[in-house]
């Protein structure tokens, strides 16, 4: 297990970790929050041991190994492929000694241990992660130099996650992936078969792929079981039920001091004053765990523009004489909320350009609204920013007219308060750059509001106010995220960017993520084409095989739900349970590992039984 007791670290003088104490068993997968600055990454260092606790322990397994995201993979003339199967230490040392030893003993003992960690299918696995996070097999033998930071940024992902670390930490894994990347990734995550901690803000993930929140709030840590929502939830009802007790004492305080204000001076009263000011003092203050105020987004409103705002028909769009997407017949209204799909490279990118009227048609008909202004933002324009320069001055040189009380207020509508104002970009956060990046893109109050990936630097409020707004806002909204919760907010209609053409996707966001997962899914052997004739005997036999799998895995079930009870106690993990909570650890990776085989037994007996009904009777 991860054990973290009585840690403490500062920055500069400032504590962003006091004291705090966590407890994470092995196996578990948990979602660490928080919000931004509070200090999730540093966390990670302390973990992995590049930072040095103030206070403290942090107790790990013995011999575990501890993999996060490599910074970038160097832009080298290696394969992706070969990159990510050097990724494993343990196989690249033993493959290069099985060619050199000579001592039999030595050589029985390489191949043993080849074989124990399935050395000889680890190409196909890697080239199966690589898949999954958006690389196409032929993509997969160029070089890394072919591709630019952020695909490179997949690949030391694809590298860690085929490494298989005993403790995963995964910082924002989702802020360079598609939406099709991070569909996968949750999958892979939830049977990744050691401990994983990953900080996100994103609740689709946070929903579906761990069993655990860790929440770092005023410097200290708390572990909640279940999903985000759960904790949510709970953390709601803690917060509501600390405010309520808040409000009781500071009514008792005030009866208290006003008593003692009425008769601190009368000597007939003075010694009961004096004991009602010991009763203050003796109030402890009831701490309500931080919640700065939710910073709102304040887009400014368009005017109405008769419909469309933008008709195409026939239209073609790329780069020079290469065409990306073409038989663009699309048509975008004013309340329109529409939210692009399709992998990387299939041209979403391209088509938001084009609406943005930085791209030109390459042919076609293109109509727009007279006085018809766009917004555009993308995560280029972010790192685009002067980093000498404040957001006041950013400000400035676009409305060189406005009063400084004006250009404050503007900034203080998107969360940037005056502190943040006169702070150099450089110096800002990735979500304060973000905010001001959103600001400047809505600044001439856009009639249309294109937003690509729009929320890779903003924590879990944020992301909540910047839906409200996008629900409020009166203009017409392209959306590209990989943000699932995002975009079943914001979207009521889907269009599919793939194949060179842009096609309405009919079914909802559900169908789409189960149509990807689908996809995803290895291909099951097909049955040999030769008919044979099945007895019914056979048939009752194999309908007796599924019966009895099921009941197997009715049992494994039961036992790892009790088994999760007792590990979800936090007076399991106190020093005199420790035998007891090993034994349980145990059992409970045993009964997994028994669940996982029983569900594969009956999948296949499942398969036998369907395989032998479509055969005629003997």
């Amino acid at each position: 297990m991860l054990r973290l007791t009585d840690i403490s670290y500062s920055v500069e003088g400032r504590p962003l970790i006091d004291h705090a104490s966590a407890v994470v068993p092995t196996g578990h997968k948990v979602g660490v929050v928080g919000r931004n600055g509070t200090g999730k990454t540093t966390l990670f260092r302390l973990i992995r041991g590049e930072l040095t606790l103030e206070t403290g322990s942090i107790e790990v397994p013995r011999g575990a190994r501890i993999g996060g995201v490599a910074q970038e993979v160097p832009g080298n003339d290696v394969s992706l492929i070969d990159t990510v199967l050097a990724a494993d230490t343990e196989r690249a040392a033993l493959l290069g000694e099985a060619e050199t030893a000579t001592d039999p003993a030595r050589i029985a003992e390489v191949q043993t241990r080849l074989a124990d960690i399935d050395a000889w299918s680890a190409e196909a696995r890697a080239a199966s992660i690589l898949r999954g996070l958006g690389f196409e097999p032929e993509q997969q033998s160029m070089p890394c130099s072919a591709f630019s930071g952020g695909w490179r940024m997949r690949v030391a992902l694809a590298a860690v996650l085929f490494a298989q670390p005993d403790l995963l930490l995964l910082d924002e894994p989702t802020n360079y992936l598609d939406l099709e990347g991070a569909l996968w990734l949750e999958t892979y995550l939830t049977r990744y078969p050691h401990t994983v901690l990953i900080v996100s803000h994103d609740r689709a993930l946070l929903n579906r792929s761990v069993q655990a929140i860790l929440h770092l709030e005023d410097r200290k840590l708390t572990l909640y079981q279940g999903a985000y929502d759960t904790f949510a939830e709970t953390r709601a009802a803690r917060l509501a039920a600390a405010e309520s007790e808040a409000k009781r004492q500071e009514v008792r305080r005030a009866h208290l001091q006003s008593y003692v204000d009425r008769f601190r001076y009368k000597a007939d009263k003075a010694k009961q004053a004096q004991s009602r000011l010991k009763m203050i003092a003796r109030l402890k203050p009831i701490s309500t765990p931080q919640e700065a105020a939710l910073r709102r987004f304040t887009f400014p409103e368009p005017e109405e523009l008769s419909p469309p705002i933008i008709a195409t028909e026939g239209a073609a769009i790329g780069y020079g004489d290469t065409t990306v997407l073409s038989r663009l017949s699309l048509r975008i209204d004013q309340d329109d909320r529409i939210a692009l799909l399709g992998k990387n490279g299939e041209g979403k990118s391209t088509l938001s350009k084009f609406l943005a009227q930085r791209l030109e048609a390459q042919k076609g008909r293109i109509t727009r609204a007279n006085k018809l202004r766009v917004g555009y933002f993308a995560q280029h324009q972010v790192d685009e920013l002067r980093v000498d320069e404040t957001p006041l001055e950013h400000l400035r040189r676009l409305r060189p007219d406005e009063p400084p009380t004006k250009l404050r207020a503007r900034l203080g509508g998107f969360g940037i308060g005056a502190e943040q104002a006169e702070t150099v970009v450089a110096k800002l956060s990735g979500g304060q750059k973000a905010r001001l990046s959103l600001m400047l893109a809505t600044l001439d109050a856009p009639h249309l509001l294109i937003l690509d990936e729009p929320t890779n630097h903003l924590d879990i409020e944020s992301r909540e106010a910047l839906v409200e707004a996008l629900t409020a806002y009166s203009g017409a909204i392209i959306l590209v995220s990989h943000d699932l919760h995002l975009l079943s907010h914001v979207a009521d209609r889907l269009w599919l960017v793939s194949g060179g053409r842009v096609t309405p996707f009919e079914d909802d966001l559900d169908a789409y993520r189960a149509m990807l997962l689908e996809r995803d899914r290895p291909e099951r052997p097909k049955p040999e084409s030769k008919p044979r004739r099945v007895s019914q005997s056979a048939i009752l036999e194999l309908k007796s095989d599924v019966k009895k799998c099921e009941q197997r895995i009715e049992k494994l079930s039961e036992m790892r739900e009790t088994l999760a009870a007792r590990l979800a106690d936090p007076s399991v993990y106190e020093d005199r349970n420790r035998d007891k909570m090993e034994l349980w650890q145990k059992k409970f990776a045993e009964v997994e590992d028994a669940l996982e085989r029983a569900e594969a037994l009956w999948m296949e007996a499942e398969e036998r039984l369907d395989a032998a009904r479509t055969q005629p009777a003997g």
